[in-house]
């Protein structure tokens, strides 16, 4: 089967897009993404879209576009959506589907308004479960905090071991001027921000940002013509989990189940990943992540990722150097975007200087998608240097 490469990759820039619509949000990193590859949207046989807008979405947009396709994919699965993409399009490449695969994210929820975690999620009525769960009121927020205090009575994990997922982001946003909360803030100042819900801060909560993202993968005989670093996917994995009929543990998340698939595709250890782009929609699905992806025992997350062993340069497993969705974008409340990009970016040696990991040569993006201690998607993605 043919090879596919990441061949360009672009963030947009703009945290709050109050004079552009979602479709230009996403033809504009579309563009940027095919000018990084140096390739065109006449290059583009194969997209892949998922998220909320009307109109048959990925038909619009292909149209807005005025792509040529032979092969499209708009599965939906939350955060996770842009790390499946990335999979299914390597799979569509290697199969002959397509040659070159467009992968794009745009949303606009600060412009639309939307506070941290405080409404319920679009879609959750017509859930088969909601008729039991809506009377609860449950939404982002307290449903995180109850896995952080589920977490807390059973592992004894502490307030101040979250905030130090925290801190980590900020140090690293502090060197990146497009990051949204670019201040440096200690584990003092996150425990002592406003509750939101109970255990969790205002401060272990992700930022809400406009903007969006794309990347572009092509068939090897044309990425080796290209004058861009070739990245590799080697490992992919996905998952799923539920409330499996009550049978549910809050300190557990689908990425038990993805991360094991990547690695063994792989044929990698943990300790050979040498930067790890995590979804942070809040500190507590970082010390959860980390744990089931493999890079601590269960329980020990807090303890992980306390005294700044998630910081570039100080600790053992480089995190979120962009300052993840703690600090520099959260798009479309779609986290999985930017974890692929920034892990490209160190890979090809481009992250800002002060947080470039020495010799990156290997790295994992994973991203999660709804709630975890609910129903949620799990994708990893292990990618290396060429």
């Amino acid at each position: 089967m043919a090879e596919a490469f990441i061949v360009g990759a672009f963030e947009h820039p703009t945290r709050k897009a109050t004079d552009k619509s979602v479709g230009q949000l996403h033809a504009e990193s579309a563009l940027g993404a095919l000018a990084d590859a140096g390739l065109s949207l006449s290059d583009v046989d194969g997209y892949f879209w998922s998220g909320v807008m009307p109109n048959l979405g990925i038909v619009s947009l292909s149209d807005y576009m005025n792509l040529k396709l032979r092969y499209f994919d708009s599965s939906d699965v939350g955060g996770a959506s842009p790390i499946v993409h990335v999979s299914h399009a390597v799979e569509a490449i290697r199969k002959g589907k397509c040659d070159v695969a467009l992968v794009t994210l745009a949303g606009r929820p600060r412009s639309e308004g939307q506070a941290t975690g405080t409404g319920a999620r679009a879609g959750n009525a017509l859930q088969p479960d909601s008729p039991w769960e809506s009377s609860f009121g449950p939404v982002t927020s307290n449903v995180y905090g109850m896995c952080a205090m589920r977490h807390m009575h059973d592992y004894g994990t502490t307030s101040e071991q979250l905030a130090w997922v925290k801190v980590a982001a900020s140090h690293h946003a502090q060197h990146n001027p497009a990051a949204l909360l670019r201040d440096v803030v200690t584990v003092e100042e996150v425990v002592n921000s406003p509750i939101v819900s109970d255990p969790l801060h205002r401060l272990d909560c992700c930022v809400i940002t406009d903007g969006g993202g794309a990347l572009v993968l092509a068939r090897e005989e044309i990425a080796r013509k290209l004058s861009r670093p070739l990245v590799r996917p080697i490992g992919m994995g996905e998952a799923i989990m539920g409330q499996d009929g009550g049978r549910i543990d809050l300190t557990v998340s689908a990425g038990s189940r993805s991360a094991p698939v990547a690695f063994e595709q792989a044929g990698l250890a943990r300790t050979d990943i040498k930067y790890a782009s995590i979804y942070d929609s809040f500190t507590i699905t970082v010390v959860i992540e980390v744990e089931d992806l493999g890079f601590c025992a269960k329980g020990a997350g807090g303890r992980f990722v306390a005294d700044g062993n998630l910081i570039s340069g100080v600790g053992k497993l480089p995190w979120n150097t962009d300052g993840g969705g703690l600090c520099n974008n959260h798009p479309a409340n779609r986290g999985g975007m930017t974890k692929i990009i920034e892990a490209v970016r160190q890979l090809r040696g481009e992250a800002h200087p002060a947080v470039q990991v020495r010799h990156c040569d290997l790295a994992l993006a994973h991203g999660t998608g709804g709630l975890l201690g609910a129903r949620h998607s799990a994708a990893t993605l292990i990618m290396e240097r060429v």
